[in-house]
């Protein structure tokens, strides 16, 4: 069975949609928990999520890896899915995660997609098919045995920024990792709130910046002043 892990900040506009989607494509009947981990939210997105039917929790620390970590530890479930608020699932996806799991897989994520037809988006999302680092985005969610999760210790709480690569290299290490060549759907505001070639081209630049081990100061500090968002 399945306990489903959603982190929020402001995502009132989102976080319906993507609750009643994620319900209506478990067609195995496989999720006996969602859980929403915000991060103290100033719109309605818990109130919102509550009214869903999720459980939602308060996290003591805002950031994407503490979140998710404070919500799976009111996990019950054997299988954790990480999802974004803005990314819906596939339909059938929990059929398609418990058979990658019943093969030997410990952990594992679903190829990208986004809600805007834009040529390059979709180029961009096709890479998403191959184990490759440089194409591994925290939109294409994440699944993982719970065991496993805790093998690893969860995401690392260091991370503000890219603690889907860091958890994934980890859980690599564990056992095989699998990618289900089915994509999820997540929101492309933020390219086109600035720029569709311009934020594909500073995540390439933020993602060789970590690999080149600048700190996680360093790498927000230029996320900040380079993209405009709200969320870190």
């Amino acid at each position: 069975m399945i306990s489903v892990i959603i982190p929020t900040y402001n995502e009132a506009s989102h976080i319906k949609w993507t609750i009643q989607k994620i319900r209506q494509y478990d067609e195995a009947n496989l999720i006996k928990q969602i859980i929403v981990a915000d991060g103290k939210s100033t719109d309605d997105t818990g109130r919102i999520a509550s009214e869903e039917g999720a459980n939602v929790v308060i996290s003591p620390s805002k950031g994407r890896a503490a979140q998710m970590n404070y919500g799976a530890s009111f996990a019950s479930q054997n299988i954790l899915y990480f999802i974004h608020a803005d990314t819906l699932p596939v339909k059938g996806f929990t059929n398609d995660i418990l058979t990658t799991i019943n093969k030997g897989f410990n952990a594992g994520c679903f190829m990208l997609s986004f809600d805007y037809g834009h040529w390059f988006l979709k180029a961009n999302c096709w890479f998403t098919r191959f184990d490759v680092d440089a194409f591994r985005y925290g939109d294409q969610s994440l699944f993982v045995n719970a065991a496993d999760f805790k093998k690893v210790n969860g995401f690392s709480e260091k991370h503000i920024v890219f603690e889907d690569y860091q958890i994934i290299r980890q859980l690599k290490n564990t056992g095989p990792f699998a990618i289900i060549k089915k994509p999820v759907l997540t929101s492309a505001r933020k390219y086109l709130d600035n720029g569709i070639f311009k934020v594909q081209g500073i995540f390439y630049l933020m993602y060789f910046l970590y690999k080149l081990g600048y700190s996680q100061q360093q790498l927000v500090s230029t996320y900040k002043r380079l993209i405009k968002q709200d969320k870190l």
